[in-house]
């Protein structure tokens, strides 16, 4: 510098963060172009720019700081104080000088790979030659968890993975019955506008935010933590969390949980309600918002079905469901139960907590169904701890393993007595599905939860799982016994076929009971089926049979009983004679519940034999789903024309039927179409117009509800390309 010329304090007239670079880099972009969103453990561009002069390293000092949270704290890491040289102290963030010029500098900075995630504002102080000091604030930034980076809890080191369960905004959540799976189109929208916005102000409306905030942001560096507390906050029972569970079937103040298509307008009515629980949910929509949740703040995530799934609420790890002489569930003693479908979460992490090897896929539930140290959440349970019966490890284990695995005990009720039925193994827990890896496939992931049925291996499991449960607590209901199998020893049937769910032949009456359709059972018309009864005796057998069929919630609560029928069947010696059942239309359309579920069950006894056996299955109505066509190719910023066919599958008029249309990146809101009346059987399509404002890979989602049915699904995946 020329001699005599004045050395003055370095002045900040600009800064550039860089966004749009920024954000390419760090797997954001679809987040935001315009506002900084970076990842931990990953380096980020700032550029300075200074109005006097240039950065003179020998005459200036630099002094960075970045706070989270409303009290920013050097110890418990939510602030952060570093420079170029370090000499701001020993903090593990990062600044680097990657170029200096004339009145410009730009700066590398890194957040380091444990850092707590959430809004940050971005600090500078700068020390000039003689004593002169200013500071400014640069802005503010998002941080996110990077499971890019090796050195970050939730890294995922393969990129399809990475694309499929971080970046892919869209997806499947399975529904139905083991017999007929069924895929639900799902928008989970964790890039739409104002999803990352949402989703910080859902941490910050936590109990645990509320209670001590300093202490909330400083853990928010944890995935186990953050997991449990977005868990407890997607449902309502504890807080202002994000929906209401409603399993009445009266959802006459809200949305029927069957209509929902995509989580962007749960998660905005929440917000712009003032954070009031939108109404209402059951286990596939909590576990869908908290997928999106979780994705957008950068921990893998994927959607988890388990189809005929224990709900173990005495924690015994056996499922008790009681009958009466007709065959008909006792929703009145009914405790534990056995949900047709229950739908979950895993989140990738590693587990410093546990002992080695249990990071990985984790457990996480957010439906209501028990408390975990006080609030409604579940998990995270390790899925190989579930796997290896390990039901001590944290957190929620023990529950989770009886979701998959738990044995099924069978109680006839009867002139105020109880007699045990039967007891199976091989129940709960089968099929247990996501969504495939950058395919629209289904995955089956049930060898991850359990060794195969009937396997010793999974035996071993089981009984290791129950010596541990009663080395802390006394024995549940019905366990007077130290083994709960020294009464009625494991068995498996190897034969029976995955849409049988009927109990096993009763070794006294040596009769074996099944039910077998006869035809796909459709919405709207009869059901025909036979009852199959087999003599495996050399003695004639004189049988009492009692049948019954109601309509089932899919979480296995039954609804009043609505056809019954008695047949008397005589067999010879080793004879097979079958029952044929007709149930019609008339007799269950008024009972039917949203899930479609029926259940028909056998109560079969012979004469002077105080002996029973019992038969059940549970039958599903299929009904068609809706059509859509893209109508020529898609770009970016321009019009697109999109065809949507329905049909009435009923041989009655029905009434109030509204379309509903969503998809990220082809609209800007879910779309909603009033069709009033449908006749019988009458197809319809409507054509609409949309302007995609994403590139890539992108999916449509549709449905149709109506007065007498909720959610006829489709969906259609689009590519849409940047143009010209």
């Amino acid at each position: 510098m020329a001699q005599g010329c004045p050395i003055t304090g370095l002045e900040v007239a600009l800064t550039d963060l860089q966004s749009s670079q920024n954000n390419v880099r760090h797997h954001t972009e679809e987040i935001s172009v315009d506002r900084l969103v970076v990842r931990r453990g990953q380096a980020f561009s700032i550029t300075l720019y200074f109005k006097n002069r240039g950065f003179q390293p020998g005459m200036d000092s630099i002094m960075f700081v970045a706070e989270t949270g409303p009290l920013p704290d050097l110890a418990k890491g939510t602030r952060a104080v570093f420079s170029f040289t370090g000499s701001g102290g020993p903090s593990p963030w990062i600044a680097s000088l990657e170029a200096n010029r004339a009145n410009s500098l730009e700066v590398s900075l890194c957040a380091p790979p444990i850092a707590a995630v959430g809004r940050y504002l971005l600090k500078i102080r700068i020390d000039s030659y003689q004593g002169f000091v200013t500071a400014y604030q640069l802005g503010e930034f998002i941080l996110l968890f990077n499971p890019w980076c090796p050195a970050d809890a939730v890294y995922l080191e393969s990129e399809p993975q990475r694309q499929e369960y971080v970046v892919n905004d869209y997806g499947f959540i399975y529904q139905g019955s083991k017999s007929w799976i069924r895929p639900c189109p799902w928008n989970y929208g964790q890039f739409e506008e104002n999803i990352i916005d949402i989703c910080l102000e859902l941490l910050e409306k936590s109990l645990n935010f509320q209670v001590d905030p300093s202490t909330d942001c400083a853990l928010r560096g944890s995935p186990v933590y953050t997991s449990r507390v977005v868990c407890a906050m997607i449902n309502s029972n504890d807080d202002n969390g994000v929906l209401n569970g409603n399993w009445s079937e009266n959802y006459v103040d809200g949305i029927n949980p069957a209509e929902w298509t995509g989580s962007v307008a749960i998660l905005k009515q929440w917000h712009a309600t003032g954070c009031q629980p939108v109404r209402y949910g059951q286990c596939w929509v909590f576990a869908a918002v908290m997928c999106t949740v979780m994705r957008c703040l950068g921990i893998p995530t994927r959607v988890i079905t388990n189809f005929d799934s224990g709900h173990d609420t005495d924690g015994n790890l056996i499922i008790d469901e009681y009958y009466d002489n007709t065959g008909r569930i006792l929703e009145n003693m009914k405790k534990d139960t056995v949900w047709n479908f229950h739908v979950w979460n895993e989140c990738w992490m590693a587990r410093k907590d546990l002992p080695p090897g249990y990071g990985g896929w984790q457990v996480l539930d957010a439906t209501p169904q028990e408390t975990s140290n006080g609030l409604y959440c579940c998990g995270p349970a390790s899925v190989k701890a579930i796997k290896e019966g390990e039901i001590d490890l944290n957190y929620d284990t023990r529950f989770a393993f009886s979701m998959v695995n738990a044995d099924c005990m069978s109680w006839l009720v009867y002139g105020g007595k109880e007699q045990k039925l039967h007891q199976d193994t091989a129940t709960v827990g089968n099929f247990i599905s996501t969504k495939s890896i950058q395919s629209d496939e289904r995955d089956d992931i049930t060898e991850s939860y359990k060794y195969e049925e009937g396997s010793l291996q999974e035996r071993e499991v089981f009984l290791k799982a129950l010596q541990k449960l009663q080395a802390t607590r006394s024995q549940g209901p019905h366990q007077a016994n130290s083994n709960p199998f020294s009464s009625v020893p494991p068995r498996h049937n190897s034969a029976r076929s995955p849409d049988s769910p009927s109990l096993q032949p009763s070794d006294v009456l040596q009769v074996s009971l099944k039910f077998e359709l006869l035809n796909s059972p459709k919405m709207g018309q009869d059901i025909n089926f036979v009852l199959l009864a087999v003599n495996m005796s050399p003695q004639f057998k004189d049988l009492k049979l009692n049948l019954s069929a109601q309509s089932l919630l899919h979480d296995g609560s039954p609804l009043v009983p609505f056809w019954q029928d008695t047949a008397f069947i005589t067999l010879f010696p080793e004879e097979e004679k079958s029952y044929p059942c007709k149930i019609l239309y008339s007799q269950y359309s008024q009972y039917l519940s949203t899930d479609k579920l029926i259940r028909i069950s056998a109560l079969g006894e012979e004469k002077n034999s105080p002996e029973k056996i019992l038969v059940n299955k549970i039958i599903t109505l299929t009904f068609p789903g809706i059509m859509i066509n893209v109508l020529g190719a898609a770009f970016v910023n321009q019009p697109l024309t999109v065809q949507v066919v329905f049909s009435n599958p009923l041989s009655e008029p029905v009434e109030d039927c509204v379309l509903t249309l969503e998809g990220s990146g082809l609209f800007r809101k879910q779309q909603r179409v009033l069709i009033g009346v449908l006749k019988p059987h009458h197809k319809a399509s409507i054509t609409l117009k949309t302007v995609p404002f994403k590139s890539g890979q992108r999916q449509i989602q549709a449905n149709l509800r109506s007065n007498r049915f909720k959610d006829i699904k489709g969906y259609k995946n689009v590519y849409v390309d940047i143009g010209l």
